[in-house]
């Protein structure tokens, strides 16, 4: 399948996509596993970190404030950078860090770039526009290098081959070495580091994402499990770091609370294998590292997202954690969400980027049960995020239907007017509650509403209201 069948730049039609998800038994079969891997993996992490609530609520607290003076922790890491010999870009739009990207690869005439994971970088497309430009692109992370090989899109922050089973896996990169590999993990990783080895030692440039970015120091830090992104931001002459504004901190000190969380949060370790710190270009008497440093700070509407009610979303740390606790996204993957970023995080990050008129499926993408929320190392309130979507699309565009919208207004009158709710009641528990008392459940709802009803039952109303129970009982119904 092409990267066209899973990007569209228009509209993605998302109820479409989640039923060929649903109606797709071998990705059914890969995420059933998800809730007993990554998500097992998250509990026991926190359960056996007892300062766990401190520190993510110390966390939190260091993205808001941040984020409350964020122009003046940009121009400090600006100076630091420099300081450090390294040079600043600062792109308004994709296109433009595409462009700028593009300016710093020809201008040390480079053909061959490696990369390594950055959704930065897939948020803005960057290797379509470079191949386009024929510059020579290679994906270093295992997941990435494995999607990269067929044009998917990552379908998860953290596994970007999720949704791939090991046989598809096998034969992805029996098709690249030209020979049958053997479906034993070990071996194909193997291959995959032999093959990658070659594609470090003749890149010119190396590109990273920033996990965070050091306001004090200039310091890019880079958190992985695999030893790529040491390779890419040390070997070429030139390395180039991609960052969303939001990924910026004031202090060192800082760091270790998000260290901390991270970890925990997308794998349930306590650390990840690889911390690297890059603190600008290589020194005089240094023997590796790079010649040159470019550091492109992407701002791509999340100027506006932080003026909005919705700063808090700029809070993620791209750690994966509400994907992992989700029940929808445990049911259709990561691309039935269309955008880069997928999950309870992408149907708030989505919108914001790319448009809510054109993703208007995606704040409709949540049970709204809060699993995101608690799963968040940042404590970041995706449900209410979610709602305040929907609120904006009801004043935008009322995308809802006739149906919903005298719904809408009778729950509302009937709230409002305490004679009209008894009524309500006392009728609905006569006839309804009397007539479903043995099965207690709705099988089929009429009208519009049966769309409740296509894959669960709704619960009947009860035969015997509160209110009547307590009065029988004799208590004072005031």
């Amino acid at each position: 399948m092409r990267e066209t069948d899973y990007l569209r730049e228009e509209h993605h039609e998302f109820e479409k996509a989640s039923r060929q998800a649903l109606d797709n038994t071998g990705l059914q079969q890969v995420l059933s596993k998800l809730g007993d891997t990554l998500g097992v993996q998250n509990r026991l992490a926190w359960e056996s970190f007892p300062d766990a609530d401190q520190v993510r609520e110390k966390a939190r607290s260091i993205k808001e404030e941040t984020l409350a003076s964020l122009d003046t922790h940009l121009e400090q890491l600006e100076q630091s950078v420099e300081k450090l010999g390294g040079t600043v870009h600062w792109a308004e739009t994709g296109d433009e860090a595409c462009q700028q990207i593009l300016d710093i690869i020809r201008q040390y005439d480079g053909k061959n770039v490696v990369k390594s994971k950055s959704m930065t970088t897939e948020e803005i497309h960057l290797n379509r526009f470079l191949e386009k430009e024929n510059i020579r692109v290679t994906e270093t992370d295992l997941g990435e290098f494995i999607v990269q090989q067929v044009d998917h899109r990552p379908s998860h922050i953290v596994g970007p081959a999720l949704h791939m089973s090991v046989d598809e896996v096998q034969k992805i990169l029996s098709d690249d070495a030209g020979e049958p590999l053997s479906k034993k993990p070990e071996e194909l990783t193997a291959y995959a580091r032999q093959r990658l080895r070659t594609e470090f030692a003749s890149a010119d440039i190396g590109i990273s994402g920033v996990n965070y970015a050091i306001a004090e120091t200039g310091t890019i830090v880079l958190v992985s499990n695999e030893g790529n992104a040491r390779l890419t931001t040390s070997m070429p002459k030139v390395h180039i770091a991609v960052m969303g504004m939001e990924k910026v901190i004031p202090k060192l000190a800082d760091l270790p609370y998000f260290l901390k969380v991270l970890a925990r949060a997308a794998t349930g370790q306590k650390l990840t294998v690889y911390t690297s710190l890059v603190t600008g270009k290589r020194g005089d008497e240094e023997l590796d590292g790079p010649e040159h440093f470019h550091l492109v700070i992407l701002d791509n509407g999340r100027s506006k997202i932080l003026e909005s009610p919705l700063r808090e979303s700029l809070f993620c740390i791209r750690c994966g954690a509400c994907l992992n606790a989700c029940p929808i996204y445990r049911n259709i993957g990561g691309h039935a969400y269309g955008g880069v970023y997928s999950g309870p995080i992408g149907a708030v990050l989505t919108p914001l980027y790319d448009g809510l008129k054109e993703n208007h499926h995606l704040p409709h993408a949540s049970s709204l049960c809060g699993a995101c929320e608690a799963a968040c190392p940042v404590k970041i309130r995706i449900p209410e995020m979610l709602i305040q979507l929907r609120s904006d699309l009801h004043d935008t565009q009322g995308t809802e239907s006739w149906l919903q919208r005298i719904g809408y207004n009778v729950w509302a009158r009937n709230m409002r007017w305490s004679w009209a709710y008894r009524w309500g009641t006392w009728f609905s528990s006569r006839t309804i509650g009397r007539w479903k008392r043995k099965a207690g459940w709705i099988t089929k709802l009429p009208f519009g509403l049966h769309g409740w009803t296509q894959s669960r039952d709704f619960p009947a109303p009860a035969p015997e209201r509160f209110r009547d129970w307590w009065h029988k009982e004799g208590k004072d119904e005031s």
